[in-house]
């Protein structure tokens, strides 16, 4: 499942960990300076639950003849769940330079993270950055676009960016970062983007993981596959995927009609 307060949780904020939901961070402790100095010096790959992470990583590389993939959550995204949505929203227009100082150390906790999944055998490495869908372009490039280009001119695996929603406005700004791939949600027009984006970047997605995937319809699963795979036929730079993570509530039969349809409709 996925859980994007590992990090959060490995800097030793407190997580909330319910049965069938995805984990939630109860606090956000940084307001100023003074709070950013208990995390500056935290080994963050001594927490067990991000190393059963890696654990996992490593024991699908030696057990899975596939590409192997992990994911980080990205640095504003972290930022964020330090300080709390809201409050940074405010932040990067009046403490623009306390929320640079703040991103400074998220980026290095996810640059430390992701180095260790590439060590545990990660071939392509998502950074997932929610939060920054509310960012300008100009500001996303500041908390955020400049952090994840620093982190991936360093790794050697495959890196792709994610952000949730309606993304449109950031594209080229995620273009910029150097990532091979971006992930964009089921909100973006895909093939509109396509026509803009050089192909030397992936597009990854963008199938509704909600009212398409979450619909006790497979029919549908593979008619929205199809329409999509139709759509981006022209271009060679498109992985099918869905725009986001999949609730855990998706039926199975959904996701077996996804692959079949993808392989179905490949060419």
């Amino acid at each position: 499942m996925m859980d994007l307060t590992l990090e959060a949780g490995a800097l030793g904020l407190r997580v909330r960990l319910p049965d069938n939901e995805s984990p939630t961070v109860e606090e956000h402790p940084v307001r100023g300076d003074a709070d950013l100095e208990r995390f500056r010096t935290v080994d963050v790959l001594a927490d067990r639950r991000l190393q059963s992470f890696l654990e996992t990583l490593r024991n699908l590389r030696s057990l899975v003849d596939a590409v192997h993939g992990a994911y980080v959550v990205g640095p504003f995204t972290l930022a964020g769940l330090l300080m709390g949505a809201s409050q940074i929203a405010l932040a990067t227009v009046l403490q623009r330079e306390f929320v640079q100082r703040l991103v400074g150390v998220t980026k290095g906790v996810v640059r430390v993270y992701a180095e260790a999944c590439q060590a545990a055998g990660a071939e392509a490495i998502a950074f997932l950055e929610p939060t920054a869908v509310m960012l300008s372009p100009r500001a996303f490039v500041a908390f955020s676009g400049e952090p994840i280009a620093e982190i991936v001119r360093d790794l050697h695996a495959c890196s792709i960016l994610h952000i949730c929603g309606d993304s449109r406005h950031l594209v080229p700004s995620m273009c910029a970062t150097g990532v091979d791939g971006l992930s964009l949600d089921s909100r973006v027009d895909l093939p509109a983007i396509a026509a803009a984006v050089g192909r030397e970047i992936v597009l990854i997605g963008n199938i509704d993981p909600v009212a398409v995937m979450g619909a006790p319809d497979p029919q549908r699963v593979v008619g929205a596959v199809r329409d999509l795979r139709q759509r981006m036929s022209p271009y060679s730079n498109f992985v099918l995927s869905t725009g986001c993570d999949l609730p855990v509530e998706t039926p199975l039969a959904n996701i077996a009609a996804f692959m079949e349809g993808g392989r179905r409709y490949l060419t």
